[in-house]
């Protein structure tokens, strides 16, 4: 495994695999379960898929897609969308799921995280932090795949999250989202410069180079990518891929 954990974060819609500019416009990239077997190929360290919809639509996670998922996954699987009882997360653990991802009802209910992670342990519970830029330039937590706005600051949430007892923080910015612009780096160091725990840094990359800005000069610990993975390049089309190990060992 690789020193510097690098995933490809997958968003489902509607049972389909798609990519989101700045958590808006959808694009259509393909089957979940055709990408699984691609990264298995590829020996990907770690999978995070998250169901977009689940939410909003005020539904439970799909069981039987997930464990379709989970049963192709050679590789640690996360998985995040709809999830807002213990028996969700019974379920998703019995399917094969190692690690899940809560978003909009930790907002919602922060006892539940630590109700989670008493239950099932620290290391299976990663809380999913969605931020974006007011017009004054400050941040704020979003949730509701991006709909909804809160009143935290992601710094003070992440803080209240460690606390809960959430094991990891998955911290992505929703102004750099599907960009290829790079991490939004000033917004990572805030947050692994507060707390102890892990942060993976999502939203924006582009290019291996900014895996490194996001490990060396923000502090995060992991590192996803959406578009990276799922496009050729910037405005070019669908190509399940990831990079060579060979370059990825060059990380911290």
């Amino acid at each position: 495994m690789l020193k510097t954990r690098v995933m490809p974060c997958l968003l489902l819609r509607n049972g389909a695999l798609v990519k989101t500019i700045k958590f808006d416009k959808f694009n259509y990239i393909g089957d979940p379960i055709n990408a699984v077997r691609i990264y298995n190929e590829k020996e990907v360290d770690e999978l995070v898929f998250l169901d977009i919809r689940a939410t909003l639509e005020k539904r439970k996670p799909d069981f039987k897609l997930v464990s379709e998922i989970a049963s192709e996954c050679f590789m640690p699987l996360a998985y995040g969308g709809g999830v807002t009882a213990i028996d969700d997360l019974k379920e998703l653990f019995k399917i094969g799921v190692e690690k899940i991802v809560i978003n909009s009802y930790a907002a919602e209910n922060s006892d539940f995280i630590k109700e989670a992670a008493n239950i099932f342990g620290s290391q299976s519970i990663i809380v999913s932090i969605d931020v974006k830029k007011n017009i004054l330039g400050i941040y704020q937590v979003y949730t509701n795949s991006g709909k909804k706005k809160t009143n935290f600051h992601p710094v003070e949430y992440a803080i209240m999250m460690q606390e809960k007892g959430a094991g990891e923080i998955f911290l992505t910015s929703m102004d750099k989202d599907g960009t290829w612009e790079g991490y939004d780096i000033a917004l990572i160091k805030q947050i692994t410069q507060t707390i102890s725990i892990p942060v993976i840094a999502s939203g924006g990359a582009g290019n291996i180079d900014d895996f490194f800005k996001a490990v060396q000069i923000g502090g995060a610990s992991a590192v996803a990518a959406g578009s990276m993975f799922v496009y050729q390049g910037k405005d070019l089309g669908v190509l399940i891929k990831f990079p060579p190990k060979s370059e990825l060992k060059k990380l911290p």
